[in-house]
């Protein structure tokens, strides 16, 4: 019992020798840390699934994506398209797409692709939702050497990807600035957001998350309130939605918010939800994902099929 209670009193010295900010910082790295551990002990189990190409979207080097295409399929396959977390700040397809996507909706008979974007500070959030809208674009354009069915495409995202799939899903601005619209793009997964109403986020969602929003989204009600989701969703938007998130208060309350502005804007949508506390059940929804063991697989599975059934 000595060493582990010097360790936490060693600990405690030298956060109260940093300044708050610094603390802060140091213990968000730590418990980033502690997520990723979790994270590969979790993901231990999943097939691995090496992708089949690697497809620029864009001049920057950050503008590109991984494909696996579906399997055992002859005829043009639906499309998932995943969009990746990480504060808009940080993250790669390599490190949080999660490792049982790649292989469970291939599997299921579905392309699957999963995307990196530019961050933020050296872009924008709308520049990322005009790469998310590129990286389709680009998709679609190679539907043919690709297998994929152009009619059939679902946005899938996670965290900050969440907030920027149903961005793209209910302001079309970015769709058409790709040459696309709302008539590509069949449904949208966000998981686990809670930006989908910025302002209200930067009002009431934990301060610990403060400086990342303040950053991303900056101080112009305005432009936050371009930037919501929510606030976009009067319609028209994509025609299907389905939401989920685990048991934090601000998902929850951005999940509810944005379900009823998509129903009053005239999308079909579901909200599910499902255990898991904190940062902890808001890592473990992505990384599990796609594990036919965790209790939001079969859920969405059972979605996308009755969405690309038409």
């Amino acid at each position: 019992m000595r060493r582990p209670l010097l360790l936490t009193l060693a600990a405690t010295i030298t956060l109260t020798s940093l300044t708050a900010a610094e603390a802060q910082g140091l213990l968000r790295e730590r418990l980033r840390q502690r997520m990723a551990e979790r994270a590969q002990k979790a993901e231990a189990g999943a097939p691995a699934a090496r992708a089949a190409a690697t497809i620029a979207y864009g001049s920057d080097p950050l503008q590109v994506l991984d494909f696996w295409p579906a399997a055992g399929v002859k005829s043009p396959a639906p499309l998932i398209v995943f969009v990746h977390g990480g504060g808009w700040q940080r993250g790669t397809k390599d490190n949080a797409t999660g490792r049982w996507k790649p292989a469970h909706y291939p599997a299921e008979g579905y392309a699957f692709a999963s995307i990196n974007y530019r961050l933020v500070p050296e872009a924008t959030v709308e520049q990322q939702a005009a790469d998310v809208a590129a990286a389709l674009k680009a998709l679609l354009a190679r539907a043919d050497k690709l297998g994929i069915d152009r009619r059939r495409v679902v946005l899938m995202g996670h965290s900050a990807g969440a907030q920027l799939v149903a961005l793209v899903g209910t302001d079309e601005r970015y769709l058409r600035a790709a040459g696309l619209s709302f008539g590509d793009v069949a449904g949208v997964i966000p998981i686990d957001g809670a930006a989908y109403d910025v302002p209200a986020q930067l009002r009431q969602g934990p301060q610990v998350m403060q400086k990342v929003y303040a950053q991303a989204f900056g101080t112009d009600p305005a432009r936050q309130r371009a930037l919501s989701p929510t606030a976009q969703a009067a319609g028209p938007n994509a025609p299907r939605f389905l939401l989920l998130h685990v048991q934090r208060s601000d998902g929850i309350a951005q999940a509810k918010e944005l379900e009823t502005a998509l129903k009053a804007g005239g999308s079909t949508v579901e909200r599910q939800d499902f255990p898991g506390n904190g940062l902890a059940g808001h890592m473990e929804i992505n990384r599990s994902l796609g594990d036919p063991a965790y209790a939001a697989t079969p859920v969405v599975d059972d979605w996308l099929k009755r969405v690309f059934a038409g």
